[in-house]
Order: structure tokens, then sequence, then C-alpha cells
């Protein structure tokens, strides 16, 4: 048996296509620092590539829940921090090869003037329940 629920409200509010509204778990609750497109050395990938940046970055993240001992089946919230919104769809592209699109977390999306360098196009959060 799954230990989270996915809930999308049924009426009041608007209709999720690319997130769940609610994600519900019981178990130990994971925070995984924003992860930016660097590799295990710590060069940036993808300079200029938002669907590069956003296949390291979900890479990363694999690899810090793995290290918690869980997956991406444990994520209940991501949140997306963007320096463009036309990154998105390359963000869900990236994401989609991780997660089952059928059972997708709870997530916001925020466009930030700046990330930590000017480099970095994105940063990604995630939460997990395992």
């Amino acid at each position: 048996m799954s230990r989270l629920t996915h809930i999308n409200a049924p009426s009041g509010v608007f209709p999720a296509t690319q997130y769940t509204h609610v994600v519900m778990g019981t178990g130990r609750f994971v925070a995984i620092a924003g992860q930016l497109a660097l590799d295990k050395d710590g060069k940036l990938v993808g300079e200029g590539d938002p669907a590069a940046q956003a296949r390291q970055v979900f890479d990363n993240l694999w690899h810090c829940l793995v290290a918690a001992g869980g997956s991406f089946r444990d994520v209940v919230k991501l949140t997306y921090y963007v320096t463009d919104m036309a990154y998105m769809p390359d963000i869900r592209a990236a994401r989609d090869t991780y997660m089952d699109p059928e059972r997708l977390p709870a997530a916001s999306a925020v466009q930030v003037s700046a990330l930590v360098a000017p480099q970095f196009l994105m940063e990604i959060e995630a939460y997990a329940v395992l």
C-alpha cells in the first residue's frame, strides 16, 4: 500500500494538469535543498540550455533522494525557481522522465530575477515522505 495519497480537489479549485493539488503521506519527512545544474565535480552542465540544466537538476535530486533512502515516488512537493517561465516545458519534460505523470507531486513555480550566479537558469527543491 502506498504511503502517499494524491488528491485533486473536485470543485472550487482550478483543475490541476501539471501537478497534484494535495499529496498526503505518512512516514519520515525529507527536505532536499534547491539543486542547480552542477555535476559531481561542481561544473555547470548546459550553459544557456534549459533542457540540459533541467535534466542535470533532476539527476541531482534523484541522487539526493537515493542518499535519503527514497525515490521520486516519495516526492510530495516540488518548488521550481526559474529565471524565465519559458523554461517550464523543459523542466516538465525532465521531470516526466523521473516521475509518473499520473501521480505528480504538489508543485509551485516562481520566476525570480536571479539565482546564485547568472549562468543558472533554474533551481529546484523537493520535499518527500519516506
